[in-house]
């Protein structure tokens, strides 16, 4: 038998349905990353043209990190009040304007102006996306759709080399990928909103999705019930863990191919590749952990063992901080990309059992405890590199990172207790831990029973 469900509520749509959403996610997803990217693409001719050095482009990318950890609270907070439907378009056609005015920068202050901006719009991308996935998915399908979702990172950052590589050429060129890419978000909001009913998205709907779904052991009926769950802590380390490796790699990684004496056309390419890697990451870590699941582990084991293999593959890093110019090099990086990216499917599903109602708050929240730190460390990294030129030790240490969430995972997530009821006084536990002794993040009985194809 399969979860009951009303005709009121997305769920009820065709499967077909759930997954064009997921795949328009993911083009949000690609979107992003290429307004996002493209700074770092053409950072060694920026750098040239307007005479910075290494700290003041970790400046700028400070300013982007700190504007995305301020906009992640604000448009969490929204996603919960209002309609995602409308917040989500919105978001997007305004980190485009800020992507597209990029291209008019002629000097530092410019370019810090506009680079804030897009931080601060392009955080809506995540509290959005997310609380879309957790209304559309059942809990043992999310890891597969937030797999496709982040898996338009790794396109846009693929496509953005592509572009780069067509449209610079000679000086001042580099501000032509700002304008092209700028201007594609207004086609994505349109395939959004014909795509979208406002029902399905309703604020109002999400609770009572929970309830029907039997997914009581995440429901938190105050958003402040949430920060005495020790998951809440657990998944902030991971967080910042996982997002210190993933955000040196895609600023730093074509600076760093040209400090082994890679040209401009050769890092171009290869930065495709890289990406081209990053995505088979994420796509791979969502579905094996369904395919995990289907095989009889447990939800929680299935993601931490997912998480775990990411997460050796980039203490690769290692290797990489002293092997010179090659083919060997190259691989490598290709390799620590497939596991930094498939870092995050799994750290997206854990975040999601922990509240359906604040879905949105949660994760601003969580982006912002990320970004603050990830802010800092690009503006260390650009210090220490223009002191000392010293690619190998940062390199070392950035792979490393995703050992500590690991080690968070395993000690602390099924250590939470019942903590909230309900208001009617029937008792709600905050941990799948509590409701089911097999493990934290599986399914009630009702999920147990449903189909695993996506049927209803």
């Amino acid at each position: 038998m399969g979860i009951e469900q009303t005709d009121t509520t997305p769920a009820a749509r065709s499967n077909a349905w759930k997954w064009w959403v997921c795949g328009l996610l993911l083009l949000a997803t690609m979107i992003n990353y290429m307004d996002r990217q493209t700074i770092s693409q053409t950072s060694a001719r920026i750098i040239d043209e307007l005479e910075l050095n290494n700290d003041k482009y970790g400046t700028i990318e400070t300013a982007f990190s700190y504007a995305f950890a301020v906009g992640a609270l604000i448009v969490g907070w929204t996603a919960d009040k209002w309609n995602v439907r409308w917040v989500y378009a919105a978001s997007v056609l305004l980190w485009s304007a800020a992507g597209f005015c990029t291209g008019f920068a002629s000097a530092l202050t410019g370019l810090i102006l506009c680079r804030f901006a897009l931080g601060l719009f392009e955080s809506g991308n995540w509290p959005c996306a997310l609380r879309t996935t957790q209304r559309i998915l059942r809990p043992d399908e999310r890891t597969a759709g937030n797999g496709i979702l982040q898996s338009g990172a790794a396109i846009g950052a693929i496509a953005t080399p592509v572009v780069v590589q067509l449209l610079v050429s000679g000086p001042g060129t580099w501000k032509y990928p700002f304008f092209v890419i700028g201007a594609v978000g207004a086609l994505w909001v349109f395939f959004w909103v014909a795509t979208i009913r406002a029902k399905d998205l309703a604020p109002d709907q999400a609770s009572q999705v929970s309830a029907q779904s039997g997914e009581g052991p995440g429901f938190h009926e105050s958003f402040w019930t949430i920060f005495r769950d020790v998951r809440f802590w657990v998944i902030m380390v991971v967080g910042i863990s996982i997002n210190l490796t993933w955000h040196f790699f895609r600023a730093w990684l074509p600076l760093f191919l040209k400090n082994r004496g890679y040209e401009e056309s050769a890092t171009n390419w290869f930065t495709s590749c890289y990406y081209v890697a990053t995505d088979a990451g994420a796509l791979t870590a969502g579905f094996v952990s369904l395919y995990l699941v289907r095989r009889g582990l447990t939800i929680y084991w299935s993601r931490l063992a997912v998480f775990f293999a990411c997460a050796l593959l980039t203490m690769l890093s290692l290797a990489v901080a002293v092997l010179p110019k090659g083919p060997l090099l190259l691989c490598m990086l290709l390799v620590i990309g497939f596991g930094a990216l498939g870092l995050f499917p799994p750290y997206y599903s854990f975040g999601q059992e922990l509240t359906t109602r604040h879905q949105g708050k949660l994760t601003g929240l969580l982006s912002c405890t990320v970004w603050l730190p990830v802010g800092t460390m690009q503006k260390l990294i650009g210090r220490w590199l223009d002191e000392t030129k010293d690619y190998s030790t940062v390199v070392a240490i950035a792979g490393l990172m995703p050992l500590v969430g690991f080690l968070a995972l395993v000690c602390f997530w099924r250590l939470a207790r019942p903590v909230t009821t309900r208001p009617s006084g029937e008792q709600t536990g905050l941990s799948a831990t509590a409701a089911d002794p097999r493990g934290a993040g599986q399914p009630s009985a009702a999920l147990e029973s449903a189909p695993t194809d996506g049927g209803s």
